[in-house]
């Protein structure tokens, strides 16, 4: 009896709309990289919440269920398995205690309301390695004041800084294309270095150097006339991509607030070269923004010749972003 039920014909026919909901939805998460950019920058778009189209699963299975449709359970097969190849690894717990060197990276937020609690916060951290990206020339004092007896070691080049307990080397401006078009060549130093938004510098540690970049690449912008607009953060993720393709240095880590997610096809051209911390030795996904309800990890911590040992998020600051932390060893 059950099996002539469910041989029914009608079973097979109902609710063509879930099925090809369920269809399409595994289709979009299977070929996302082929979503054009050209209008809108709809695949970036779509890249940054990626993870996020999981929850349209349970949603579909329910109106599947509902009306009783196996074409539609059947279909969400495709779905359910996309997503966890894209994402199945991050439902696990791999992060670890210790490392040789730890590392932070924090946007700290322009119009942070407590600049002063957030350095003691990142200060009671306890990293070996801090990285702060927005600074502001009216906190800067604040920063290096708050962070001076944890890190006698520091940097700020423009609006990126770095602390540290280890002594640096080598520091220096890393040019992300900040400045462009015909006036760019034409602004003073000083007015271009204000603006900086990346650095190199060489972290002294007994295992040897570790090469460190901190960068904040250019913020992006939905609305409804320009779409999802990455021009800035493109740019700069280009130029950054290129720099660290002309380093050979052993042992590379870039910490900063790219403004994209690993999955973002826009930061290929850094993706390509470094991985993410938080995918290797993560537990979940690790959003950091907006703080207060984080959607996405736009804040990374990516790494080339040194094995991650642990990806975790600070405690929230005053700033609309979250901390980001791991732990490295080689």
């Amino acid at each position: 009896m059950v099996l002539r039920s469910a041989a029914r014909p009608e079973l097979w026919k109902r609710a063509p709309v879930l099925t090809v909901s369920a269809l399409l939805l595994g289709l979009v998460m299977m070929l996302h990289a082929q979503i054009p950019n050209r209008f809108g920058s709809v695949g970036s778009l779509v890249e940054t919440f990626l993870p996020w189209f999981g929850l349209f699963v349970p949603v579909l299975a329910a109106g599947a269920l509902w009306r009783r449709s196996a074409a539609a359970v059947t279909a969400l097969v495709l779905p359910v398995t996309v997503w966890l190849s894209l994402f199945g690894g991050l439902l696990g717990d791999k992060s670890g205690a210790g490392g040789d060197l730890t590392m932070a990276s924090h946007n700290v937020g322009a119009e942070n309301p407590d600049p002063a609690g957030t350095a003691r916060d990142l200060a009671a951290s306890g990293v070996d390695v801090l990285a702060l990206e927005e600074i502001t020339a009216q906190d800067r004092e604040v920063y290096e004041k708050g962070l001076a007896r944890e890190y006698p070691y520091h940097t700020v080049q423009g609006t990126v800084g770095l602390w540290s307990k280890l002594p640096l080397s080598g520091t220096r401006p890393v040019d992300i294309a900040t400045d462009y078009g015909p006036l760019a060549d034409t602004k003073p130093a000083d007015v271009t270095m204000a603006g900086n938004r990346a650095l190199r510098t060489t972290v002294a540690t007994e295992k040897g150097p570790l090469v460190v970049y901190v960068a904040h690449l250019g913020s992006v912008r939905l609305n409804p006339r320009a779409g999802f607009w990455t021009d800035s953060r493109d740019r700069n993720a280009w130029a950054l991509g290129e720099a660290l393709a002309a380093d050979r240095s052993e042992r590379i880590a870039l910490l900063g607030d790219l403004n994209g997610t690993v999955d973002d096809r826009a930061l290929a051209g850094i993706t390509s070269q470094l991985h993410s911390v938080q995918e290797a030795a993560g537990n979940g996904f690790g959003f950091t923004w907006p703080a207060k309800f984080p959607v996405a990890r736009i804040d990374q911590i990516l790494v080339r010749g040194v094995e991650p040992t642990g990806s975790w998020t600070l405690p929230a600051t005053g700033s609309d972003h979250l901390p980001v932390a791991a732990g490295v060893s080689w």
